[in-house]
């Protein structure tokens, strides 16, 4: 089945050239060209990926990526000329999967789209990992604690994934970067950091004591093992 993408880009010749790429790709893209539309057309129909521009006419890409997030998990890959690390910082904070600066090859567009899909399709495997009250269920790709669902991005929860399959094992930034190769996420300081708060905001008690993804000072993350 071929997949839907919609991109919210306001540079029309830009949005020809990536809709062209990736229609050779086999993609179907349609485009909106401010955020206003793009939110309406993401709500009207069913995508499997959304490309935000942070820099559109109407609206900042980080309102609408909070608008999109209040009302749907599909995969936002972001893109920003800005160049300010904390607007790519709090994007990911709203619950941008993955962002790409500008200007960007094709190429690496498509490697990062495609990333995001693996990531929100998953493996398929139907086993649920429990720890307590917490459970991973791989096949829906879906996070419960005391059976209620926990919201997190594909990209935390491949994150939070690859902690819990490595239980009481210390993993490294660098470590848990590696881990995920093939699903192209260029770092900057206070990445992957992000995407733990954010995970904790979801499963921890109290994400300020966290006693499920513990910090190692100096050393990384740890999942633990033992939990209520």
């Amino acid at each position: 089945m071929t997949q839907r993408i919609l991109l919210i880009e306001d540079d029309i010749r830009l949005a020809g050239l990536v809709r062209e790429y990736l229609g050779e790709a086999g993609f179907r893209v349609s485009h909106a060209a401010s955020g206003g539309k793009g939110l309406g057309v993401v709500f009207r129909d069913a995508f499997d990926a959304v490309i935000l521009d942070l820099m559109l006419p109407d609206m900042d890409g980080l309102e609408v990526c909070r608008s999109l997030r209040a009302h749907s998990e599909v995969p936002v890959l972001m893109l920003t000329a800005r160049g300010d690390a904390m607007d790519r910082i709090i994007g990911l904070e709203i619950g941008a999967d993955d962002y790409l600066p500008k200007p960007f090859e094709p190429r690496e567009l498509l490697a990062r789209l495609k990333a995001v899909l693996r990531r929100q399709k998953g493996g398929g495997r139907a086993d649920v990992l429990r720890f307590g009250r917490l459970e991973i269920d791989r096949g829906a790709r879906e996070i419960r604690l005391d059976g209620e669902p926990c919201t997190l991005t594909g990209y935390q929860f491949a994150l939070l994934l690859a902690l819990a399959e490595h239980a009481g094992r210390v993993m490294s930034r660098n470590a848990l970067m590696d881990f995920m190769k093939g699903e192209p996420f260029e770092a900057f300081d206070r990445s992957i950091d992000v995407h733990i708060s954010r995970i904790r905001a979801a499963i921890e008690d109290d994400p300020k004591r966290p006693r499920r993804v513990i910090t190692v000072r100096g050393a990384g993350y740890v999942f633990a093992k033992a939990q209520d």
